[in-house]
């Protein structure tokens, strides 16, 4: 029987303040660029949250992994949020923290696309297909909105929204693989923990081969690792996964939009980040497009309880 609760104060509170935190991400990588590179922040912050979770799930006498039965997918999930985090890391170096966000969130939509091909449980409604229309539409206006970054080249600028996106894509892909496979049935702490330890263990020797080991400990890079390895990587992802646990896991997500806004509004006042107006308008398309495609059955409900007669 499901007991998941409809939203209340207390959910709604937790998902603002989660989608500031992964807002947040892209501004916080963005801000200690200079003296680490993006991807070797992820590789640290990840291998660091990973002995987190590990002692977390030792302290609570848990089962950290069950090889036998998800080392396949557990693989292959650590493998695509390695590819992920590398896109979002080399975004970084070419366009604005705000404009990753955006392309970043639009991984919902790569995964209803993929799923409804799949699975016939996840077939799409009109509704859900105006939605990624919609979002794509955004994306594109987006694309053809851009304003060069200061000091580069516009095809620098266009490579750097392109990895975003390919980073949403793995994304996307991920969350399929996480839903056909035998991680479905397992706790989401061993889920995160094959991702949080592909991440580290691929991102370093990336790091290498690209020459982006330097690093100079600042005041800003310890911030931003702090923030990164405790509140981001761990106490918001066990905070997510709770809400998942205990509420709706469709009205929750329709509140996840918030996200790519805040990363917006967190980009311009904190980065001083440009807000174009033709990018302005393709987040909003690519936003709107997002809560048609994940919100689709409870906006269905709502409609229905607004056109019952009292």
């Amino acid at each position: 029987m499901n007991t998941r609760k409809p939203l209340d104060a207390t959910a709604t509170s937790l998902m603002v303040g989660l989608c500031f935190c992964f807002g947040l991400q892209q501004v916080a990588l963005k801000a200690a660029a200079q003296d680490m590179a993006p991807i070797l922040q992820i590789s640290l912050r990840s291998g660091l949250a990973a002995l987190l979770v590990v002692g977390l799930m030792l302290a609570r006498r848990e089962r950290l992994v069950q090889i036998s039965r998800t080392w396949k997918p557990g693989l292959a999930v650590g493998v695509l949020f390695f590819l992920e985090y590398l896109f979002t890391g080399q975004s970084l170096r070419y366009t604005s923290a705000s404009r990753s966000v955006v392309f970043l969130y639009t991984s919902p939509i790569f995964a209803a696309l993929i799923l409804h091909f799949m699975e016939a449980s996840e077939r799409m409604a009109p509704r859900q297909w105006a939605g990624i229309l919609l979002a794509f539409c955004g994306i594109a206006v987006a694309f053809l909105g851009h304003q060069t970054v200061a000091g580069q080249g516009a095809d620098l600028s266009l490579l750097g929204d392109a990895l975003a996106l390919l980073a949403g894509a793995s994304w996307g892909v991920t969350t399929v693989v996480i839903r056909m496979s035998s991680l479905a049935t397992v706790p989401a702490k061993q889920t995160l923990l094959y991702q949080l330890a592909g991440a580290c263990v691929l991102l370093f020797p990336m790091a290498v081969l690209l020459h982006q080991t330097d690093f100079t400990v600042t005041p800003i890079l310890l911030l931003s690792l702090g923030y990164q390895v405790f509140i981001l990587s761990f106490v918001a992802f066990l905070l997510w996964f709770w809400l998942l646990r205990h509420y709706q896991a469709s009205r929750i997500g329709v509140l996840s939009f918030m996200t790519p806004l805040f990363g917006v509004l967190l980009g311009a006042v904190l980065l001083h980040e440009p807000v174009e107006p033709g990018f302005v308008t393709g987040a909003l398309l690519v936003v709107a497009g997002l809560v048609l495609v994940s919100g689709a059955g409870w906006i269905s409900q709502s409609l229905k309880k607004f056109r019952r007669p009292a």
